[in-house]
């Protein structure tokens, strides 16, 4: 290997490692929102979104908001999810993606008869320290709620969320007859812990 080649890996390697530093950051600070539906990976989102609000334009449901100044300069503008107050409704055509002409928001590639996949969202899970099955009472409203069959579903009438076949809509969040919601959305980047509400 001569110093010309010796030099080009090293570049290569530090710019791999640098490239991978700010991608874990950004992944951590990620935790705090929930993208929309088919967002990119959080740097090749950033990187691609023009914060231009067409997305959020398009949403039906007025679930999209955009991310305040507070959060940095990075993220200010860019769209996410209001989950904590109102769900994803899983929009047959998803206008948003629709709407996105970055390539922020993209459809994934699939073949024709499959159909569209729902995309990853959030993470969902129910409190049982203030849901009222769990306290003796019957409730179930957030079955209903649920687009995903087998998503949701009562077992010994107390609502078991299959995470599996969950795409983190938080439409049975929005549901939920209890005061704060007994059903927790989370960014998929953290376990369970609230995400940001709109400013």
């Amino acid at each position: 290997m001569d110093r010309r080649q010796f030099f080009r890996r090293v570049t290569h390697k530090a710019t791999e490692t640098a490239f991978d530093h700010v991608d874990e950051k950004l992944r951590a600070r990620a935790a705090h929102w929930i993208r929309p539906p088919f967002a990119l990976p959080e740097l090749d989102f950033l990187l691609k979104c023009t914060r231009c609000g067409d997305c959020q334009d398009a949403c039906p449901h007025d679930v999209i908001f955009a991310l305040a100044a507070r959060l940095g300069p990075d993220v200010v503008g860019t769209p996410a999810l209001d989950l904590a107050t109102r769900g994803c409704h899983l929009c047959a055509d998803y206008p948003c993606v629709a709407a996105c002409e970055s390539g922020a928001l993209q459809l994934p590639e699939i073949e024709a008869e499959a159909g569209v996949p729902l995309p990853l969202l959030a993470r969902v899970r129910v409190d049982t320290g203030t849901c009222l099955p769990f306290l003796g009472p019957e409730c179930g409203a957030c079955v209903p709620a649920c687009p995903v069959p087998g998503a949701l579903t009562l077992e010994r009438e107390r609502p078991v969320i299959h995470t599996e076949l969950c795409p983190g809509c938080g439409l049975c969040r929005e549901a939920c007859i209890v005061e704060p919601p007994a059903i927790e959305v989370a960014s998929r980047h953290r376990e369970a812990e609230p995400v940001v509400p709109p400013p």
